[in-house]
């Protein structure tokens, strides 16, 4: 078969979430995969770095000896350790794969998958160029969906070689762990990265930042939490400091940074990671064969049903990092679903991006839904914040793993609405659903005062911000101001 009824370039989040809700319709789908099956959001980004960052985690308890027991001879083995992030990676691709081929029959009346490996190229509006090893194969779609994703953003001047400078991708290349260590850049993969080896204790890690705070689109508790932790982690942040270059000499690295306050330092290191964004996968697609400008920096502006925006196509749709709207998974995962809907279900609804959760993988980890404050002051929309902390919660208290926070934001505007949540926590993963949907359903604290958290768990933390709220908390501020705290803002 080579006409199918949906064909789908890129088998990341996006790509193959659509190619099984597709499946739920009797449709005939096709996927086209150049590289690893499931894109970034496996074999190069987010189940990797996460199982990287679990092991590590594991290992930082394990190493603890502050709780009554020392583990004997505890060492660790880079190559062990990748071998076991390999599998993790592999497990979940060969699920995929395992589904591709239950559904394969493409003679099936409930419908069929197919993989073919290479790169797509739009010929025209229903057929495009599948290439692979010079080899050629047209393949004719009814519709198709361009999840092609995204890749890590090049730093100008300093070429990846995958044996001392690395970026995401290849960062397993290593063979053990480095003595020295550098990463460029201070957001979510950079400070991931940066407290994944600095739970090891086996690399001295060095974290840059350009500015003076270390994620620094979250509000500056955040940040300061993240970066203190990571320091008190032994992580060594470089402050509103920028690369010069980088000198590779036989076996190691001269890093030459430059500050903002006029000196500069030389450092040398045995690896370099660039950690300093993505950049979407949308060259060589053959997007002028359809009519379609590609955006600046490569992305694919799309309306609310992930349609091109800026032609009238009908039959061909972006999802993923490529779109724009935030390199997440579930993002990518729910336009993927949203396409399918909207194209067999007669879906009417459009997809809002407002209250997409996130978790950053810190020390230890942290969620995210909805608003920010500085989100809300830029727009002018007055709120209260309650804030607590983990040394109160009971489980926490338990874990012996007290750092961390719960902030929950309400509208100040008399209907006290759920605006947002920031939680630092252990579990902080506990926190985002049930947080998000009261968001959904704009629901005001009257409604969710109603409802009794079981103990001991990490979410009385937001009962008793709620409780904050309406001034009758367990715990009172008075008696911990640095623990307890409420405030409103107002233009």
């Amino acid at each position: 078969m080579t006409k199918f009824d949906l064909v789908i370039i890129g088998s990341g989040a996006a790509g193959f979430s659509a190619a099984s809700r597709a499946l739920d319709y009797k449709k005939h789908i096709c996927i086209i995969e150049a590289d690893e099956i499931g894109g970034a959001g496996i074999m190069n980004g987010a189940l990797v770095s996460k199982t990287m960052w679990e092991l590590s985690s594991d290992y930082a308890i394990a190493s603890k000896v502050n709780r009554g027991y020392r583990a004997s001879a505890l060492n660790v083995n880079f190559q062990e350790v990748r071998k076991t992030v390999f599998q993790a990676a592999k497990e979940r691709q060969y699920q995929m794969l395992s589904q591709i081929e239950t559904f394969s029959d493409k003679n099936s009346p409930d419908g069929s998958l197919t993989l073919i490996k290479g790169f797509a190229k739009f010929i025209n509006k229903t057929q495009i160029e599948v290439i692979l090893d010079k080899e050629k194969q047209i393949i004719t779609g009814d519709n198709f969906i361009i999840a092609t994703g995204s890749r890590p953003r090049a730093y100008p001047g300093i070429p990846v070689d995958g044996k001392l400078i690395f970026n995401s991708d290849n960062i397993l290349n290593l063979n053990k762990f480095p003595e020295r260590m550098i990463i460029i850049g201070s957001g979510i993969i950079g400070c991931e990265f940066a407290a994944i080896f600095s739970n090891y204790k086996q690399t001295e890690v060095h974290l840059l930042d350009r500015t003076n705070r270390v994620v620094p689109f979250e509000d500056d508790d955040i940040s300061d939490f993240v970066s203190e932790n990571l320091e008190e982690n032994g992580v060594k942040i470089h402050y509103e400091a920028s690369l010069r270059t980088i000198r590779k000499k036989q076996n190691y690295l001269e890093v030459v940074l430059d500050y903002e306050k006029g000196h500069s330092k030389v450092i040398e290191v045995d690896a370099a990671l660039i950690a300093i964004g993505r950049t979407a996968n949308t060259e060589n697609l053959g997007l002028k064969n359809i009519g379609f400008p590609k955006g600046k920096k490569g992305i694919i502006h799309t309306n609310e049903y992930c349609s091109l925006e800026e032609i009238e196509i009908n039959n061909i749709f972006a999802a993923g990092d490529i779109t724009g709207h935030g390199q997440l998974f579930n993002i990518a995962q729910v336009q993927g679903r949203h396409i399918v809907d909207k194209l067999y279900g007669n879906m009417k609804e459009k997809i809002t991006y407002k209250n997409m959760s996130t978790l950053m993988f810190f020390k230890p980890e942290v969620a995210a839904v909805g608003k920010n404050e500085k989100q809300l002051q830029a727009k002018g929309i007055p709120y209260k914040v309650a804030f607590y902390s983990n040394e109160l919660v009971s489980r926490t208290i338990a874990m012996r793993n007290t750092k961390g926070f719960v902030k929950l934001i309400i509208s100040n505007d008399g209907k006290n609405r759920i605006l947002g949540m920031r939680a630092a926590s252990p579990q902080a993963s506990a926190f985002i659903v049930s947080v998000a949907h009261l968001i959904d359903e704009e629901n005001g604290l009257d409604e969710v005062f109603k409802t009794v958290h079981p103990h001991p768990g990490v979410t009385e933390g937001i009962e008793e911000c709620i409780r904050l709220f309406y001034k009758s908390s367990v715990f009172k501020p008075s008696a911990f101001p640095d623990q307890i705290k409420y405030r409103e803002w107002k233009p």
